[in-house]
């Protein structure tokens, strides 16, 4: 950990003898004790904040600050900050985007806090109450059908797209763990096909995801015709095909853009139908098919059964809807 800072005396610290931002922000991100990618997501968060104190003129004196400030801020999140989505709208940023924002807030005062520089004042911030719904739409058996139909098959490129797409709706995979599997991560577990997955929050690929033949099979031929134009081992196992970037791992953008596109490709042009809908749709799907609440826990790989019990929720909701006891 680097240097702590130290103030004198947080009634008298002026603002000039108080450390610059970029300095209190890089003792804080040091201190974390995160994965890289949590350390980056959390850089990116406080860069957005301190941008915000220029813009908005608060002082760069954190220990001047009251509630209010923290407050002001968000509420700037809430009604002035906006976003642009792939397809160029402007939207502004999701109740969960808020929050995330928030906490890292939070997680600077508290450390200011306990390195003696001030009271934490963020403490009593609060989040963004949380949809208990689903933040994504999910896909018919039709429409997977349909969106399956749209791969040119006789293109490395289209036998990739379609491996990616067919994985994601039959395991539940999130676009970040399509990004980081590896060659080397398919395996034979008690003779079964598995996919080893490094899933989010993870430091390794320690959980896996069963394949099923249907699963499988586009994934070889995939690997079939990859092999004729470049040998591997232990390469990401889904690569760019573009000439900038060739034979180098895809980024959850490019994950992201293929499976719009697909969708796009049969009328489904819609903000809550992402590749993170294939995900929704496959822990949807198993749930119809029977599956108990600790084998769809397990596929989905959620810490909390909670959060997988939703699904069963919104399965019985539309099963005993009251709705259709109406009559008339």
């Amino acid at each position: 950990m680097t240097e702590l800072i130290t103030i004198p005396n947080t009634n008298t610290v002026t603002e000039s003898r108080f450390p610059p931002l970029s300095i209190v922000g890089e003792k804080f991100i040091n201190s974390l004790d995160c994965a890289d990618n949590s350390v980056n997501t959390y850089s990116r968060q406080l860069r957005e904040f301190f941008d915000w104190i220029y813009y908005a003129g608060k002082p760069h004196n954190l220990t001047a600050w009251t509630r209010q400030d923290i407050l002001d801020y968000k509420r700037y999140l809430q009604t002035e900050y906006r976003i642009k989505t792939p397809n160029g709208k402007t939207v502004p940023l999701s109740p969960a985007t808020v929050s995330g924002y928030l906490s890292i807030v939070r997680k600077l005062w508290s450390w200011m806090e306990q390195e003696g520089v001030c009271v934490n004042i963020a403490k009593t911030i609060k989040g963004m109450k949380r949809s208990q719904g689903y933040k994504k739409d999910t896909l018919s058996i039709t429409q997977i059908n349909d969106a399956l139909e749209v791969f040119n098959l006789s293109t490395m490129e289209g036998l990739r797209d379609y491996a990616i797409f067919n994985l994601m709706v039959r395991t539940g995979c999130r676009d970040i763990e399509i990004v980081r599997a590896k060659v080397e991560h398919l395996r034979t577990l008690d003779g079964h096909q598995v996919l080893y997955i490094h899933a989010k929050g993870q430091d390794s690929a320690n959980q896996y995801k069963v394949l099923t033949p249907e699963a499988e099979r586009p994934i070889r031929a995939y690997m079939d015709a990859r092999k004729k134009v470049q040998p591997f081992d232990d390469d990401y196992l889904f690569v760019s095909l573009s000439k900038r970037n060739f034979m180098q791992g895809l980024t959850t953008r490019s994950v992201s853009r293929i499976i719009k596109t697909a969708l796009r490709e049969i009328g489904l042009d819609d903000e809550r139908l992402t590749a993170h809908s294939l995900r929704h749709t496959a822990i949807t799907l198993a749930v119809a098919g029977g599956a108990s609440l600790h084998q769809a826990q397990a596929m989905a790989g959620h810490k909390d059964p909670r959060t997988t019990q939703v699904y069963f929720h919104n399965q019985k909701r539309i099963e005993e809807a009251a709705e259709k006891c109406i009559n008339f």
